[in-house]
């Protein structure tokens, strides 16, 4: 049955007779409305006059709507392709099912009868109507509304151009962000990065194959591939992403690396890009930093609040070194620069070295390490101590020169803080030594080491109850290793088996499981008496530690994070230990 509605109804009034909101904050919402061009609803939640939930309930109840998760439901294409993507954008809708002779719905506004009136008459059908979170919605149109298909589309229409005109020839200038830019390859390159951006994607991989190209983008840590059978276009594609960081497009037999801003449909977001010559073209990596995404606060990115309070003390003494360890992409940058975020005051002066520069914080002077002038992060640090530091960020130690100078300048009364490529927080006091600092520097120098990893999260919109097997049961117990906070018989263990939210995958989001080892005064005994084996005996003695796959238990313990998950972290640290 269509929805009708015989007068005009306004949310705001409706909100107001029930008694949600007042007439005064109906009025202080319609004069923001004005300045945001928000709906009024999203303005009332937006504002604190009333939560979302009591918004949609309202609205469900005095319209006779139901209410849906369009999020957790399969979309057909053939539905989707009912609605054009600009008028889903401009009314903040989008239809999940049709009968045909009626489409259903999803809205934020299900109010907004001038917006059913026109949907009605672009779709022809009688329109049903149920409400959604708006945020949900926009979610559900940037992942329906660009698919594999769109990119073939484009990547064909550019390889039909390329056949035509010399590939140095082919119109490569023009700004990126230009609406008015029709070239293919511009097309092209805005469709891979709103894809990237819709799945969440950390980085975009463009690699040439002897027959294909291959486009990959890395979610959650995990590579999804789409393959493109127009190869031809991997050169042009290459040239304007060269031509947009400003490297040398005539180079193609050496590596390059840069770095540029794109505004997107979705975001604007900044890319740093690797290239790198292989045997059938070149190969380009494209990590997006996104400003706006970047929680640099150490409250909000997922820190145990055990190991939360005490890293806070921590960065706060005023001198000494303090290490974060972990693989490339397990989020030492983000915690480095969260705590940076909470020591950034204007009494404290702070300089980093950093290769490279991710992110730009203000009032701190961030250096760019540039090995072929010279500049080096020991050539840095020495520099940066002259112009009178309280604190010093050095984005990594990698050889004897920089441990040594980092360590004696954490000595000397300044705050340090820096990364170590090792497995676990243990092996990077012994990892310090090994490069050939002496020990009792080591010793007298470092407070702490964090050690960090990634893991990902359950998928909640799926989540089921999990009993893990005796003999994973087994393994669960090993790694808790007899402490006596891990309480079994209380544990609520999940897992998810797989939806359209997740991509099948069981898996949406990650959280960090972290390792904090303190130096206390048994363990730099040990150190300074070059005792490596009965360091690593002293730490696993002190209460206070906990692994990283300890961490990622107590996780599992709160259904956070599969007992799969839990086993795949333990058996890499395993892994690599044995080597």
């Amino acid at each position: 049955m269509e929805f009708k509605s015989k007068k005009k109804v306004r949310l705001g009034d409706l909100l107001v007779e029930d008694g949600f909101i007042t007439d005064q904050q109906l009025k202080l919402a319609l004069s923001e409305q004005v300045s945001t061009g928000k709906k009024i609803g999203q303005t009332l939640v937006d504002l604190g006059f009333i939560e979302e939930e009591q918004l949609m309930k309202v609205q469900a109840t005095q319209l006779g709507v139901d209410v849906c998760e369009p999020a957790a439901l399969e979309i057909q294409p053939d539905v989707v392709n009912l609605l054009s993507e600009s008028l889903a954008r401009r009314y903040r809708v989008i239809p999940i099912s049709s009968n045909g002779t009626e489409v259903t719905l999803a809205m934020s506004d299900p109010t907004d009868i001038f917006a059913i009136d026109e949907l009605r008459n672009s779709i022809g059908k009688t329109i049903k109507p149920v409400v959604a979170r708006e945020r949900e919605i926009m979610d559900v149109i940037d992942r329906v509304y660009k698919n594999e298909a769109a990119l073939s589309s484009i990547a064909s229409e550019l390889e039909t151009e390329l056949g035509f005109e010399a590939e140095e020839e082919i119109e490569l200038d023009g700004d990126l962000d230009d609406d008015a830019s029709d070239a293919p390859v511009v097309r092209l390159i805005q469709s891979i990065f709103e894809d990237a951006l819709s799945m969440r994607a950390s980085d975009i991989h463009i690699e040439p194959d002897e027959h294909v190209l291959r486009i990959r983008f890395r979610v959650d840590g995990v590579l999804h591939e789409k393959i493109m059978k127009e190869k031809r276009v991997a050169s042009a594609l290459v040239m304007r992403l060269k031509i947009m960081a400003s490297l040398d497009i005539s180079e193609k037999r050496k590596p390059q690396d840069g770095r540029f801003p794109i505004n997107t449909k979705i975001k604007n977001v900044d890319v740093r890009i690797s290239t790198l010559p292989t045997q059938y073209g070149e190969s380009v990596v494209m990590r997006i930093l996104d400003q706006s995404a970047l929680k640099l606060n150490l409250a909000e990115i997922g820190m145990p609040e055990h190991v939360l309070r005490r890293f806070e003390i921590l960065i706060q003494r005023p001198h000494g070194i303090i290490l974060v360890t972990g693989p490339t992409g397990s989020g030492k940058t983000t915690t480095l620069y969260s705590a940076l975020t909470q020591l950034n005051k204007p009494g404290v002066k702070i300089i980093t070295a950093e290769d490279p520069v991710e992110y730009r914080l203000p009032r701190i002077q961030q250096v760019q390490v540039n090995e072929k002038i010279e500049l080096t992060f020991t050539s840095v640090l020495r520099s940066a101590l002259r112009q009178d530091p309280d604190i010093v960020l050095v984005g990594e130690i990698r050889d004897q020169a920089t441990s040594e100078i980092a360590l004696k300048a954490a000595m000397t009364g300044h705050l340090v803080l820096s990364t170590l490529h090792t497995n676990d927080a243990i092996s990077s006091a012994i990892r310090l030594v090994d490069m050939g600092a002496p020990a009792y520097l080591v010793s007298a120098s470092v407070n702490a080491v964090l050690a960090q990893r990634l893991v990902r999260k359950n998928c909640e919109k799926c989540l089921e109850d999990y009993t893990p097997s005796d003999m994973e049961m087994g393994w669960l117990v090993t790694i808790a290793d007899g402490r006596s906070t891990f309480d079994f018989d209380h544990a609520q263990f999940k897992h998810s088996p797989g939806c359209r939210v997740c991509n099948n995958s069981g898996y949406y989001g990650r959280i960090g499981a972290y390792e904090l080892l303190e130096m206390t005064k048994p363990l730099q005994d040990k150190l300074r008496q070059n005792d490596m084996a009965g360091f690593a005996r002293e730490a696993y003695r002190d209460p206070d530690y906990e692994t990283l796959a300890m961490c990622a238990l107590r996780y599992a313990f709160k259904g956070i994070i599969s007992v799969k998950e839990v086993f795949a972290l333990a058996t890499s640290l395993a892994d690599h230990s044995a080597e």
